[in-house]
Order: structure tokens, then sequence, then C-alpha cells
């Protein structure tokens, strides 16, 4: 059975690293099947759509259809939070990505998490970001 990933990163809280999440995206399609529709949607996709159906289809992704999550965290986001939480909740694999050029500083409670094995954070450069997908599905998923 193909490795089954859920990526999340920001939406409403900020679409500037949309390009970035394509690029995320298209690499975890090469190591397996992908859930993350919001993120790969035109921006105005989800505009009319009903909060509690998106809640509870990601949900659905997350507990039935996730062997691990992968978070882009750099863009704060209350929705990446709530998953990251929920995720841990659920015993699944995590892997938050985060810029340091970004200049924002990271959430303690995202950073201070990281166990090095079944939450882990690691910070990445654009040029870098295969490379860093690459060593974490290596190490951590085999």
């Amino acid at each position: 059975m193909a490795l089954r990933i859920y990526f999340c990163g920001s939406v409403r809280g900020g679409r500037q690293d949309q390009p970035i999440y394509k690029k995320i995206i298209d690499y975890l399609s090469t190591m397996g099947e992908v859930h993350a529709g919001k993120h790969i949607e035109p921006e105005d996709h989800e505009t009319y759509a009903d909060d509690k159906a998106i809640h509870d289809r990601d949900m659905v992704w997350l507990e039935v259809f996730a062997d691990v999550v992968v978070a882009e965290v750099t863009q704060p986001s209350l929705g990446v939070g709530y998953e990251l939480g929920r995720a841990v909740a659920m015993n699944k694999k995590v892997l938050c990505l985060f810029r340091p050029s970004s200049g924002r500083p990271l959430s303690a409670l995202i950073r201070g998490g990281d166990n090095s094995k079944d939450f882990c954070v690691v910070d990445y450069s654009e040029d870098q970001l295969e490379l860093k997908l690459k060593e974490y599905f290596e190490k951590y998923m085999v």
C-alpha cells in the first residue's frame, strides 16, 4: 500500500506561501498518496464552502488517510496548529517544515514539541526543500 500523506499549511492566515506548498505537494506526490485539496485548488475554491464541511472532511483525511502529516509552519495558522494537535492525539508521525529566512519566530509549542522521532521540526531553505524531505522520509518512514 502506498504511503498516505496529509499536508497542511496556512490558507486563511495567508496564501503567500502557495507556490512553496505546491513544490512540497509535488515532491510528496512522488512518495505516496497526498491529501491536500485546499492547498492545490484555486485561491477562492473554498470561499463558499461550509466551514463545518471543511473541518469534517479534513479530520476524516487526517484520521483515516494519513500515515504521516507534513505541515509547512512558517506562516502562523490557528488551523494548522489545530491539525497538528489532532495529529499528535491520533499518534500520527508529524514533520513540521519551517523557513528561518522568513524572519518570523516559530512557536515554542511547535519547536519545543520536536522529539526527533514522532514529531520533528526541520528548518529549511527553498533550495534544500527536496533534500530535507528526502532525508526525513528515509530516516523516519522506512
